[in-house]
């Protein structure tokens, strides 16, 4: 899996005011997907806020940035859906590993052909540093094939 990549332009020009406004309530923006269906545009975000996100914090984080987004995409229908990342995440980017510092997380890594599992010490530029059993464990995104949330991890 890779671990880096550009986004779409139309996303990135979207995106970057959708992230101020709800850094201002306290969120991150981990995931915020643009696709376009039958005349609409339909807009998926997923927000975090380091604890336990739920109803309240969506609807929240959805009149917030609603009218952002009509101004975006103004005279556009637009389908907004507003989650949290789930206990069992499946992590799709490099940058996405700092939201969960502190989380439980499982990474299948191709160096071993195995999972390790553990608390996420630290999110670097080119890797992560989990905390296992065993010790402490640095892996490089090059060798990360897939990596998700792992409440199991969690005390």
């Amino acid at each position: 899996m890779q671990y880096t990549g550009k986004e779409n332009p139309e996303v990135s020009t979207a995106r970057q005011p959708l992230e101020a406004v709800l850094k201002g309530l306290g969120f991150s923006l981990v995931e915020f997907v643009v696709s376009r269906h039958k005349g609409s545009v339909q807009i998926r975000a997923v927000i975090y806020n380091g604890k336990s996100i739920g109803t309240d914090d969506c609807t929240k984080a959805h009149r917030a940035i609603m009218p952002r987004l009509e101004l975006e995409f103004e005279g556009q229908d637009i389908y907004l859906e507003v989650s949290s990342p789930g206990v069992d995440r499946l992590i799709k980017n490099g940058a996405e590993f700092a939201n969960y510092i502190g989380r439980g997380v499982r990474c299948y890594r191709t160096d071993i052909s195995d999972w390790t599992a553990g608390i996420l010490e630290a999110a670097e530029e080119k890797g992560i540093i989990v905390k296992t059993k065993e010790g402490s464990v640095k892996m490089e995104f090059d060798i990360i094939a897939k990596a998700k949330l792992d409440a199991s991890q969690e005390v």
